[in-house]
């Protein structure tokens, strides 16, 4: 056997050796790769939020930090694998693109789309709702409640007198603007988005229907807003609402006082008044309807917008006068007559008396 030979058939096991190591290795590095492949998509893609009852809230504020944002989420105990989530918020760049607002956490979200979800803004709306409610103050007082926007800014914008005199108002016609109801608004919306949707919605209910409707009684929309405030206040009746609207539109057109128990109450500042008595019809105020004729002002309330429509479907009867039933049922005994009013009226005095009522 040649040198040759004898060399080449001892090569040979060694390149095979050598072979078989090199496919070894990169057997291992595919298979490092694809765990590592598995990790990351297990990181961003698999389920990462639980939440029991399926969805639920968190409200990041403006001005918040990424570290607040991690609070909210961590003190509602959604996420099942904080450093998983915490790694690809780093590296989608989220802690420099917080964003405020009330997001609807899903459960079933991934990291990924919840992060999307944060970094992009997609917050979901709140419902905003306001009735029976008396005045500005009170007003801002509820919508605080509900908004990020605080009770004070609210108040400071709707107290500027330049301000809402480009919305067409005045102090006391402002009660008007506001249409009670339930409204949709994103949470972080500041007083002037408040004001501005309000605005909107203020245009959008006294359509053209009602202007004309307003337009027959010869009154404008903010004097039926006027009216309407005082109903509210008579009576929380909503089938005699139209019943008492006419009373007092009878009165208008007949030139007389309109002599309305509820703008003493408003005039004198105390709404814990239950019995106006002859001393609060001395007060001093163009809202004491026993010493002015016509409407005061403005609304003594913000009205509830089904009274305004009472106002402009005024039930149109002789009725000039009226007063509480001696039953204490809330509703009223309506009278054509001073001396069939009068009448009415000493039964329901006596029957505040009997349960000693005397303010």
């Amino acid at each position: 056997m040649s040198y040759y030979h004898s060399k080449y058939r001892h090569s040979k096991p060694k390149k095979s050796k050598w072979r078989k190591v090199i496919m070894g290795f990169l057997l291992l590095l595919i298979l490092i790769a694809a765990g590592l492949g598995y990790l990351l998509y297990s990181i961003i893609f698999s389920p990462n939020v639980w939440v029991k009852k399926g969805e639920t809230s968190i409200y990041i504020p403006s001005e918040a930090t990424y570290e607040m944002v991690l609070d909210s989420l961590y003190s509602k105990g959604v996420i099942i694998h904080r450093k998983n989530f915490e790694w690809l918020a780093q590296h989608k760049s989220y802690p420099e693109l917080v964003k405020p607002g009330h997001y609807l956490i899903q459960d079933g979200l991934n990291n990924n789309e919840l992060i999307n979800q944060l970094r992009a803004g997609l917050q979901s709306p709140v419902n905003v709702t306001f009735n029976n409610v008396r005045n500005i103050e009170q007003l801002a007082g509820r919508i605080s409640k509900q908004l990020e926007t605080d009770s004070a800014s609210l108040v400071q914008l709707l107290h500027d007198s330049a301000y809402i005199s480009q919305l067409g108002f005045d102090r006391q016609t402002l009660p008007a603007l506001f249409i009670p109801n339930t409204y949709e608004f994103y949470w972080d919306s500041d007083a002037n988005e408040f004001v501005s949707r309000m605005l909107q919605e203020y245009r959008k209910f006294w359509n053209e229907s009602r202007r004309s409707k307003a337009e027959k009684i010869g009154l404008s929309p903010n004097e039926v807003s006027t009216l309407a405030s005082i109903v509210d206040k008579e009576t929380n009746k909503q089938d005699e609402k139209a019943l008492i609207a006419g009373v007092y539109i009878n009165r208008l057109k007949s030139g007389w006082r309109l002599q309305a128990d509820p703008t003493l109450v408003f005039a004198a500042g105390n709404f814990e008044i239950r019995r106006v008595l002859d001393v609060h019809k001395t007060i001093e105020s163009p809202y004491n309807t026993y010493k002015y004729s016509g409407l005061p002002p403005g609304p003594i309330t913000i009205p509830d917008p089904k009274t305004i429509d009472a106002v402009l479907n005024y039930e149109n009867h002789r009725y000039y006068f009226f007063c509480a039933k001696d039953d204490l049922s809330g509703y009223h005994a309506f009278a054509e007559t001073n001396m069939e009013h009068d009448r009415n009226a000493r039964k329901y005095r006596q029957a505040l008396d009997k349960l000693n009522i005397k303010k």
